[in-house]
């Protein structure tokens, strides 16, 4: 079974078990989208960067992307990072288009050092996590410990009725993704 069709079935039977029929129906096209913001975590064990290529890797990165939101939602959960990936792949609302923002945070000993950068192109081999890198602020160091990615706020519709929205909110409830 394809993601896409992975996606397709865990919506539609979330939507079934969700959303009465009345109220599907009794939306508006016109109604206004709600969106939810979601942050994503990623941790590693290490790290390096080629500062002449611009790519930054996670080394022993944890299987496991975590993600939330703030409120009114607040919606938790974990994925597997193999899933995190393809956001970058084509499409409306992928990173890709718009890729996202993200605080790198290192512990030096007792120092903790952050790096504000854009993340692009991500390659995952084994457990090592490879990202292109546009620093914003910062500087990251050659190699380091302890390193967890924040990745900034990405807004997503909440439309109970939108094939993409309930894609996406079935897609991130899921307590881990496969």
């Amino acid at each position: 079974m394809s993601t896409r069709q992975f996606l397709v079935a865990v919506a539609a039977t979330w939507l079934a078990m969700t959303v009465p029929l009345g109220a599907a129906l009794a939306e508006s096209p016109t109604q206004a989208t709600r969106q939810a913001d979601f942050l994503f975590v990623q941790s590693a064990k290490g790290m390096s960067f080629d500062k002449a290529t611009q790519k930054l890797t996670l080394h022993d990165v944890s299987p496991i992307t975590l993600f939330f939101s703030d409120r009114p939602e607040r919606i938790a959960g974990n994925m597997k990072t193999v899933a995190f990936v393809p956001f970058w792949s084509t499409g409306e609302d992928s990173f890709l288009k718009d890729p996202p923002n993200a605080d790198i945070s290192i512990l030096e000993g007792d120092n903790l050092r952050q790096v504000v950068a854009v993340l692009q192109a991500p390659a995952l081999s084994g457990s090592d996590l490879t990202y292109t890198v546009k620093i914003i602020e910062g500087e990251l160091p050659a190699s380091g410990a302890d390193v967890s990615v924040f990745i900034d706020v990405i807004g997503m519709p909440l439309t109970p009725v939108s094939y993409a929205g309930v894609a996406r909110r079935s897609y991130r409830r899921a307590v881990i993704y496969h």
